[in-house]
């Protein structure tokens, strides 16, 4: 069972907009991944995240698509790599993983509400 939290806990997590401006490859992750550099708008602005999608998306696939990213979380250094927020996806009918993004264009650094 999961852990349950309060809504005060929910509260803090911060979830906004961003737009993949670059994608790369990250030979020195164990697993099939990108370094993501993503444009959260004038308020939080660019940062980077390494993300499990490589199996699942090409680098043109991510490129100037929006996506929800959790930006409050501390960074993490994976395989030497500060990543810095975490982009957000969902297990997919049949394998692999979908990236979280708004069904219509937002504007970049909105808040999930």
């Amino acid at each position: 069972m999961k852990q349950e939290i309060t809504f005060d806990q929910f509260e803090k997590v911060d979830i906004r907009v961003g737009e993949i401006i670059e994608v790369e490859d990250f030979e020195r992750a164990r697993f099939p991944t990108y370094k993501l550099t993503i444009d959260f708008g004038d308020e939080i602005g660019i940062k980077k995240s390494s993300a499990r999608y490589k199996a699942d998306y090409t680098p043109d696939d991510l490129l100037n698509k929006q996506c929800f990213a959790i930006v409050n979380l501390a960074p993490r250094n994976i395989a030497g790599f500060m990543s810095e927020v975490l982009v957000l996806g969902v297990d997919r009918v049949g394998g692999g993983i979908s990236i979280a993004r708004p069904a219509d264009e937002a504007v970049l650094g909105a808040k999930l509400y």
